[in-house]
């Protein structure tokens, strides 16, 4: 079965840190950019952070910059989000999601958009973070 599977989301206090691994299974990541995305109870999903092939590109929201990092692991086919420094209002849902259209990796890292055409969408992970 293709599928991106997300992990390591939990509670965690304000000023805490997490680590969400985005794994895929069923096909290599090596061709893919991936993006992370969040959605918070009534509020659209927005882009967190993607991540280029080749790993050598990244784009960040203004939101999470500074305390952010993607990354990638192509031999253990998975992403990763490393976040530090939580705030209360990072508490959402975090999705991963891939793409392998040249076109729309450049769009996808250019403008943190959820609406392009991804390939592979994971169920998301929760985060909460606790003032």
């Amino acid at each position: 079965q293709l599928q991106l599977v997300e992990s390591g989301g939990g509670l965690v206090q304000s000023g805490g840190s997490l680590r969400l691994s985005c794994a895929a299974s069923g096909f290599t990541l090596d061709y893919y950019a991936i993006g992370w995305f969040r959605q918070a109870p009534g509020k659209e999903r927005e882009g967190v952070s993607c991540i280029s092939r080749s790993g050598a590109s990244t784009n960040y929201a203004d939101s999470v910059k500074g305390r952010f990092t993607i990354s990638r692991d192509n031999a253990k086919n998975t992403v990763y989000l490393q976040m530090n420094s939580l705030k209360p209002e990072d508490t959402a849902i975090y999705y991963c999601a891939a793409v392998r259209s040249a076109v729309q990796q450049l769009r996808l890292c250019g403008t943190l958009s959820p609406s392009g055409k991804y390939d592979y969408w994971g169920q998301g992970t929760q985060v909460t973070v606790s003032s």
